[in-house]
């Protein structure tokens, strides 16, 4: 009877001790789950950068659909002023090129000015500092296009802006990639 006993009681020491195991691990998956909920968040940029990251996204866009557009419309300004040097043409048509002229002008003034506003950004803001060397000089690139332009090479205008599209591919690959 006594042997019985001691049988019965070596089972539940095991038994508890195999359970206080069992709780151990059990706690230290949670904690290790925890531990990379927080070295993620800490992995996230700030709100800053993400914000210019979108921001830097948005002009590149404007800017290559813009390059895509002015690319032809240039070409035909440029046509129609050779043509007019050679040949005499409807006033119409000479007052619709002018007009065209100056739509691109204004054009290029507004990408301008939204890149001088971005390159601004990164110059005021600390935490975009360090991506300012990638983005730098596209406001100066961009008035570029726009003297181009102005002084009626419209096709030498798409140089300058396709510098700063690749300048904004550059500053798009040195930041971290995160949703905003």
């Amino acid at each position: 009877m006594k042997f019985i006993r001691y049988l019965v009681l070596a089972l539940v020491v095991t038994s508890l001790f195999s359970l206080s195991a069992y709780s151990q691990k059990k706690t230290t998956s949670k904690r290790t789950k925890a531990s990379s909920t927080k070295s993620t968040a800490a992995a996230l940029p700030p709100l800053d950068v993400r914000a210019a990251r979108v921001k830097v996204e948005n002009q590149q866009v404007n800017i290559t659909e813009f390059l895509k557009r002015l690319g032809p419309v240039a070409q035909a300004i440029e046509a129609l002023d050779a043509e007019a040097a050679t040949t005499k043409l409807k006033k119409e048509s000479l007052d619709k090129n002018a007009a065209d002229k100056q739509a691109v002008i204004a054009a290029i003034r507004n990408v301008r000015e939204g890149l001088v506003k971005l390159e601004s950004e990164f110059r005021v803001k600390a935490v975009l500092k360090k991506y300012l060397p990638t983005i730098q000089g596209i406001s100066e690139l961009a008035g570029q296009a726009e003297t181009s332009a102005i002084a009626g090479k419209f096709v030498a205008a798409n140089v300058p802006l396709r510098s700063v599209q690749q300048k904004l591919t550059d500053t798009l690959a040195a930041m971290p990639a995160a949703q905003l």
